[in-house]
């Protein structure tokens, strides 16, 4: 149109129409915001909750933006209703009418009392408060916008922690109600069982946890790095996960406890066996070297100790844990007990082994000495006055009690060397005839 004023270029009658339409459309937009903000179940409860440290000094910046914004939004209507009612004077405004619009629509035809800085603008940029700012609509509509955004950032925030953290928090205090009763059932209490001063250390914990999540929420938020969508985030965790594994394996413990007191009675049984089993393997090493210290001449004999009455004292101190359902002091008493019988038991058919040994050694050189007597037999060389001589001297000192074992092994040797000379084959001279006393 050629006419200019302080918006600058007079718009045209399309111009203030379609402006009229988009300003409308925003002005609805703004509204549905406001209004779900106003109802947001997350600013109900930050308005009902006794708040503390970060989430208070946060709340109390958030209700001052909100206030303002709703302040904001009545400007921006009234200025609205404002050019509607020109533009509706008649269909064809005139020129006197289309600079007055041009100013509203385009103008900073908006003044509001001076308040806080822009979300997010540092004070002294700013400079000291005003007492009154003039906004055109657009710029209106944009501080409208940042107030939104930190505010619904906020609320959004606050919210997510208390859908997530308080809900699950419940749970586990209840998994660890049922825990605790479980703990008691098999004796395991605080000051006599670790599991049960780590259920009085969980219980506490949670109990402060709760406490904190309800009046500080926005402590647990950690905003996602990069991120400008109001509510970019998640709650942190890491103190819940850390008492839910605490339960686990305080659940754990307990599970082993549990299994205690049902295989207790068979678990003793096998300890009562083994423990038999090891006094009888004693009693019989004691046994074998009497029979060895008689038999057996110039022989060293390990001595063997008597059964250990201290694993008889816990063997008996375990039944009386089950008789009075101590399970949770069973548990690694028959643990222990069952390394330590196994070792006992080993040690026991030790002491027998090396007591044998004697024994075993005679037999040995009976079996070498008969054996080397058939061989020679089967050769028909049974006869030879050496080897019945050898063979006599040999088995005398085998028979015999006490037997030295050195002069009688090396009595056996000699009877094997005679009779290895007796079986040698003999390679004639020749023209001489053949000796057939080895075939």
């Amino acid at each position: 149109m050629g006419v200019t004023g302080a918006a600058g270029p007079v718009m045209d009658r399309d111009e203030v129409d379609r402006a009229l339409a988009r300003l409308g459309a925003e002005h609805e937009a703004i509204e549905t915001s406001l209004l779900a903000l106003q109802d947001h179940a997350g600013r109900r409860l930050l308005e009902g909750a006794e708040l503390t440290g970060t989430t208070k000094e946060r709340w109390a910046a958030a209700e001052q933006e909100i206030t303002r914004l709703w302040a904001y939004f009545d400007a921006y209507t009234d200025a609205l209703t404002s050019a509607r009612e020109l533009r509706a004077r008649r269909r064809w405004p005139s020129r006197e009418e289309l600079v007055e619009l041009t100013e509203l629509l385009r103008g900073e035809s908006v003044t509001l009392a001076g308040g806080a800085p822009a979300t997010g603008a540092p004070a002294s940029l700013t400079g000291p408060t005003r007492l009154s700012e003039q906004f055109t609509l657009s710029a209106l509509v944009e501080r409208m916008n940042g107030l939104y955004a930190s505010s619904l950032d906020m609320v959004v925030a606050a919210d997510a922690v208390w859908s997530a953290l308080p809900a699950r928090i419940d749970m586990l205090s209840a998994e660890l109600a049922r825990t605790r009763q479980l703990a008691q059932s098999v004796g395991v209490r605080p000051g006599e069982h670790p599991a049960g001063d780590d259920l009085d250390r969980i219980t506490s914990e949670l109990t402060a946890l709760r406490a904190q999540v309800v009046s500080d929420p926005l402590t647990f938020w950690r905003p996602t790095p990069g991120s400008s969508a109001p509510g970019g985030g998640r709650p942190d965790t890491e103190r819940y996960d850390r008492e839910a594994r605490a339960l686990e394996e305080v659940r754990r413990e307990i599970d082993a406890v549990l299994g205690v007191r049902q295989d207790a009675e068979l678990r003793l049984g096998k300890l009562r066996d083994l423990l038999s089993r090891a006094d009888r393997t004693l009693a019989e090493a004691r046994a074998a070297r009497g029979e060895v210290l008689a038999k057996i001449a110039a022989s060293e004999v390990p001595a063997v100790s008597g059964p250990p009455t201290v694993l008889q004292e816990q063997l008996a101190t375990a039944a009386e844990y089950r008789r009075s359902a101590q399970w949770h002091r069973l548990s690694p008493l028959l643990e222990s007990l069952e390394q330590k019988a196994e070792s006992e038991l080993l040690r026991a058919r030790e002491s027998l082994e090396k007591v044998t040994q004697p024994l075993a050694v005679r037999a040995e050189l009976r079996g070498r000495l008969d054996a080397y007597r058939a061989k020679v037999a089967r050769h028909g060389a049974a006869e030879d006055p050496l080897l019945i001589e050898r063979y006599d001297a040999a088995r005398r000192m085998l028979w015999s009690a006490p037997c030295d074992l050195r002069v009688a092994e090396q009595a056996v040797l000699r009877y094997q060397h005679a009779a290895a000379e007796v079986l040698a084959p003999r390679v004639p001279y020749q023209g001489q005839p053949t000796d057939r006393r080895g075939d």
